[in-house]
């Protein structure tokens, strides 16, 4: 029986390298012809003729679907700007661009674009809403985590190190030492946009000693930006894994700050929230330790921080007034209430941890009463969502309506004049009609009486 070759022709092998010779160049000139490469790189733009090329083109593009007239897409341009080389110079490019969606209205319809900006980030053709941060240094890493593969997998101490290194500081780090791939992919997908995730698989015992763990498998939690870190040895099973990753996406204490307030209210944990007056003051520091100590032993809670110097409309609304004794430490709900517990004001820097222990302790025994944060005012309202800049264009905008009100007001007087000297002029020339008519009368009664003299 005559054996049947599997191996491809000369001419089928010729066929097939052309392909992927042409297929390289092609997409080399799609990209050269939106001019962006693997060095350099800028925001391109789009239109109905080379949206669609653009987005079958690269593997990552984030569209920005924008107004020319929209104050917020104007100040969000810069920062596309800034980050478009950044992000365009790597192993996975990542390319930005915009689109005028106030005038292709059938793209912007297409991808149901409501508002602007929206941006949409595109990977290998499919969309997904991009809700992240929209300044340069932020949006930078943030992207980077789209273009990240969920799981990388380590396999020296150098590696390892370099993962670390590599990785963006505003993300929390979760590296499994030991540990099936399998057991961190769903959760790794889940939390893509919040963490970067690895497993080693092959390490020595001086990475155990670097970052002080002393058995395996384990889980290594690092939050660089606030330098904490935390090791989980197990369970893996059941919810006790997500569990551990969900504490550890947020530092032990919060700053609150508009991201991160945004952040909390993605968790269902009640906040046990202390304003201070100053965070940067050296009794708020240490305060700040004691509060990370507490944290660490009450992780069904999350602890947060304020200062009132850092962020007085936010405090504001939690009752603080000019009698307020500082530190302020409630319960909060993350939404329009929150907890005072009874006998728990603070008195002195030293007896902190012992009043947070009473604090704590009066909360779970229900000693606490109920109360509602304030409603913003109107003027708190416009000094929120109003800036100088456009209070500044609200009263130029007033400012000309006064002056065609006004001209408005001098037009119609002038008509109104205008109408009383017609009809003044038009009255005059009736009594002087009825004149001439009466003149002419006298003149034709007085002929007749000389007539019938003559006669």
């Amino acid at each position: 029986m005559k054996k049947t070759s599997v191996l491809p022709s000369r001419t089928g092998l010729a066929f097939v390298l052309t392909w992927i010779v042409l297929s390289l160049h092609v997409g080399c000139d799609e990209e050269q012809r939106f001019g962006v490469g693997n060095k350099g790189g800028r925001v391109i733009e789009l239109d109905d003729t080379n949206f669609d090329s653009a987005i079958s083109t690269f593997d990552y593009i984030l569209v920005d679907f924008y107004a020319p007239w929209c104050g917020h897409c104007q100040r969000l341009s810069p920062q596309l700007d800034s980050a478009a080389p950044l992000l365009a110079d790597g192993d996975k490019p990542i390319v930005l661009a915009k689109i005028n969606a106030d005038k292709f209205t059938g793209i912007a319809s297409k991808y149901e674009v409501s508002a602007y900006p929206t941006l949409k980030f595109f990977i290998n053709g499919f969309p997904t809403d991009y809700t992240g941060p929209r300044k340069a240094e932020l949006l930078i890493p943030y992207l980077k985590k789209f273009a990240a593969p969920e799981v990388s997998i380590l396999k020296s101490n150098h590696e390892v190190q370099e993962f670390i290194e590599g990785s963006e500081k505003i993300f929390p780090i979760f590296i499994g030492f030991d540990i099936k791939e399998s057991l961190l992919v769903s959760l790794a997908k889940q939390y893509k946009k919040r963490a970067w995730f690895a497993v080693a698989e092959e390490f020595s015992d001086e990475v155990m000693v670097e970052y002080h763990f002393d058995k395996k498998p384990a889980l290594l939690a690092l939050r660089p930006e606030y330098r904490e870190k935390d090791i989980f040895y197990g369970p893996f099973e059941g919810g006790y894994l997500e569990e551990f990753i969900q504490q550890n996406l947020l530092p032990l204490c919060v700053p609150i700050r508009y991201d991160t307030l945004k952040l909390l209210k993605e968790y269902a944990r009640p906040i046990v929230l202390t304003i201070m007056k100053d965070e940067r003051e050296d009794e708020s520091l240490q305060l700040i330790g004691t509060l990370k100590d507490a944290a660490f032993d009450n992780r069904d809670l999350i602890f947060a921080y304020v200062g009132l110097e850092q962020w007085e409309e936010f405090v504001d609304t939690f009752n603080v007034g000019k009698k307020t004794k500082f530190p302020k430490i409630i319960v909060w709900n993350g939404d329009s209430e929150y907890l005072s517990v009874v006998g728990s004001e603070t008195s002195s820097v030293e007896n902190l941890e012992s009043e947070i222990t009473g604090f704590l302790e009066g909360y779970r025994k229900g000693k606490t009463v109920k109360q509602s944060i304030k409603e913003p005012s109107f003027s708190d309202f416009l000094k929120s969502f109003i800036s100088i800049g456009s209070v500044c264009v609200i009263v130029f905008v007033i400012a000309i309506l006064v002056v065609v009100w006004n001209m408005s007001i001098s037009e119609n007087e002038e008509r109104t004049k205008m109408e009383i000297l017609r009809e003044g002029r038009l009255a005059e020339g009736m009594q002087f009609s009825d004149a001439m008519e009466l003149n002419l009368e006298n003149t034709e009664n007085s002929e007749s009486k000389r007539r019938q003299k003559e006669d």
